[in-house]
């Protein structure tokens, strides 16, 4: 029997469109918008003014402190301004404005395609390297990677698990990396258990890539202590708790992170940076994309600069449907809209969805009808009806004894409810400002 997660999920329909679509590059912008903070954390602060000229792969913004990261130039050209404006959130966000001229690459970045497997650098150097390159989590939480590498005092790990299993609807970038960069994934790999101490790497994989399951399994023979488990579809399978309960068994306490249980989880897109960046001298400047929807004339997966528009990636897919609702950055489940097709790539874009507007349009929102569906799903054992009704009236201290901070915010309780209730958009809401309560106490 495949393993998967012992509490809740969903399986929305898996619509990978783009699956069979190989990684392709797209054509570099005129101009780029590079946001400071494109991490969890401090973001970082800018180096480079107006008129500076700048290379490819070039600091442009240092870190700010220990959780933040590097952010470095996707182009080369002249920073036409150091100024703000409005990212995938909405919000107003500083970040730094480059003409694009040509494409001159830092001399000590590795261009080639020659896989570079032996490295003699020990764990604290792999490190300081992944810090270096400002390598985030490209799952979508952008948590600096070089954090989750330095476990906290009196904690161990103990298992490396590697997240490949894209369990959003739509998104197929990840599939298509560990089928076309299979070796240096595997690479990437090595140098997390070093970093890490640890002697064993699992890679969970959900049951609809059996290609990719075949491949990588093939390819962890020749690398020790890595191994490739197949998982049942069941979303949401990539949030980490989920992926940790379903290989190990284990689940982690409420309010802790995964290394309490011994546990570090890394993305797969994440492990291909980490080798670029160690292997190749090469920081995070770009990543992988899919754009797609069922209106869309050329689903595709392409590899792209971060600081480029979304309105280019939209163009290359074949243009904006007619019958477009809504754009998203992510996947149908826990992407959110986009003002504009003027914002950003950053770290974090792992797709861009285009819905059809009668697929993108909400329900009528109807009374609760008490059926406990939202309960029967949720992956954290939380009750949703309840957590949208506290935040919705602003009781806030219940809220939190309810454990608000435990949600995944997979919206698998608005994804099941019969009455189209909000119930995401509510405990969204309470899980901010509970967070802002929880912050003002220290």
């Amino acid at each position: 029997m495949l393993k998967t997660f012992n509490l809740g999920g969903v399986h929305p329909p898996e619509n990978k469109l783009s699956a069979d679509k190989k990684i392709e590059n797209l054509p570099l912008p005129k101009t780029v918008f590079i946001p400071v903070a494109q991490h969890i954390g401090a973001p970082a602060s800018p180096v480079v003014k107006r008129g500076d000229e700048v290379k490819v792969g070039q600091v442009i913004a240092q870190s700010s402190g220990f959780v933040s990261t590097n952010i470095h130039s996707s182009v080369s050209g002249k920073v036409k301004k150091v100024d703000v404006s409005a990212d995938s959130s909405g919000y107003s966000k500083q970040g730094i404005f480059i003409d694009v001229a040509g494409d001159e690459w830092l001399e000590e970045i590795d261009r080639t395609e020659e896989l570079v497997k032996e490295f003699n650098l020990d764990g604290s150097e792999i490190v300081k390297k992944i810090q270096e390159a400002g390598i985030v989590g490209l799952g979508g939480a952008t948590f600096p990677t070089h954090v989750k590498l330095v476990p906290p005092k009196g904690m161990k790990a103990e298992v490396l698990l590697l997240n490949g299993v894209e369990c959003e609807p739509y998104l197929t970038s990840d599939h298509r990396l560990m089928l076309e960069k299979a070796d240096e994934i595997m690479v990437g790999i090595q140098l997390l258990m070093k970093s890490l101490q640890v002697n064993k790497a699992v890679i969970g994989i959900e049951n609809n890539k059996p290609d990719a399951i075949q491949l990588l399994t093939e390819k962890a023979k020749n690398y020790q202590g890595v191994s490739v488990v197949a998982l049942k579809v069941q979303y949401p399978q990539g949030g980490e708790k989920q992926l940790i309960n379903a290989v190990t068994g284990k689940e982690v306490p409420s309010g802790a992170l995964p290394i309490a249980v011994g546990a570090v989880v890394s993305n797969v897109g994440t492990a291909f940076a980490v080798y670029e960046a160690v292997q190749k001298n090469k920081p995070l400047f770009e990543r992988v994309v899919t754009v797609t929807g069922k209106g869309v004339s050329k689903p595709s997966n392409f590899r792209v600069r971060v600081g480029t528009a979304t309105s280019e990636l939209v163009e290359a897919a074949g243009g904006l449907p007619e019958n477009t609702g809504k754009v998203i950055s992510g996947g149908p489940m826990m992407g959110r809209a986009i003002p504009s097709l003027d914002v950003p790539v950053t770290k974090g874009t792992s797709g861009i969805l285009l819905m059809q507007e009668e697929e993108s349009k909400r329900g009528e929102v109807l009374n609760c009808i008490r059926c406990a569906r939202c309960v029967s799903v949720c992956p954290m054992g939380l009750e949703p009806y309840l957590l949208m009704t506290l935040g919705e009236k602003n009781i806030f201290d219940r809220a939190e004894d309810e454990r608000v901070m435990d949600c995944i915010e997979c919206g698998s309780c608005s994804f099941t409810c019969p009455s189209h209730r909000p119930l995401l958009d509510y405990i969204r809401y309470g899980k901010g400002k509970v967070g802002q309560i929880i912050r003002s106490r220290k």
